[in-house]
Order: structure tokens, then sequence, then C-alpha cells
């Protein structure tokens, strides 16, 4: 089994809590945030389900570059917009691991903004990333869950409200 298949198997394990989670974001709540400098729970959500993009440009190019390509924010109008952009992403990264060789996982990639590089470092370094930024926002959505008092699924094992 190479590299990016073993990677692919656990962007799949992920995906199902990431799916159980984003599918908690209420349809009426989508702007709402817990502060001011807070993402809304919505955009938040999107962010989430975009991710697995990250894997497309890593494993399709060489490079992305910020000054050329600037980030614009999708803001969803229902949760059901979020889990479609789930499924897709999670569908061509699943795709542009497919036939990846453990060599093409050791390429380096870059991420810049013009004439400043972010970050430079080999395609599998660049997925894990990928999926430990994921956990991370995951993390985020928990606790805006509690917040406005949804019960929130367990992720790695049960939650509070599983018990």
């Amino acid at each position: 089994m190479t590299i990016a298949n073993q990677l692919s198997h656990e962007l799949l394990q992920q995906a199902v809590n990431t799916k159980r989670l984003l599918e908690r974001i209420p349809n009426d709540k989508l702007t709402w945030k817990p502060h001011e400098k807070s993402t809304p729970i919505g955009r938040l959500g999107m962010h989430i389900a975009e991710q697995p993009n990250t894997i497309v440009r890593a494993m399709t190019t060489r490079e992305f570059d910020m000054a050329t390509n600037p980030f614009k924010p999708v803001f969803p109008n229902s949760t059901a917009e979020i889990l479609e952009t789930l499924d897709k992403s999670i569908a061509k990264a699943v795709e542009a691991l497919a036939n990846a060789s453990d060599r093409d996982m050791e390429a380096v990639w870059t991420f810049r903004r013009g004439d400043q590089i972010i970050y430079e470092m080999p395609r599998l370094a660049v997925v894990r990333r990928a999926l430990e930024h994921t956990i991370h926002h995951r993390g985020q959505l928990t606790v805006y869950l509690r917040l406005l008092d949804i019960p929130v699924p367990g992720t790695f094992g049960p939650s509070a409200d599983e018990r």
C-alpha cells in the first residue's frame, strides 16, 4: 500500500466524523458567531468542507501563489451546501491521491504569496497539514455547537452528549 493510499484511507475515515459535525450546523444560525472576532459558524463549516481542496492543489500542481489566486471566502446559504461541498472536495482529494506514488508524495510543494514563501514541504506533509487543519477547525466547531446548546457528536470517541 502506498503512502497516498494510506492517506486517502485516513481522509475517508476523518470525513465521517467531519460530516457528523457539519450536519449539526443549523440553517437558521449560519451567520452566528460567539465573538465579534470569530468566524461565523456557516463560514467555519464551509472552510472545513473546502479543506480537502488543499490536497487536490498539492497533488496536481507544484505550487500555489495567493498573490495570483487571492482567497475568496464562500459564505454558504444552507447546511446542505456545506455538506455538498464536503462530499465533492473529499471525492476530488481521493481521486487526486489515487495514483500517486511514494515518490510523488516526496516531491516538494510550495505555498507562497508572491515572493514570500509561506511554506515549502513534501506533498506528504501538505496532506498531513490539511488533515490536521481540518481537525483543528472541527474542534472550534464543537465549541460553537456547545455554545448553541446543540448536541456534539464524538469524533475520537463518545462525547458528553453520547454517553
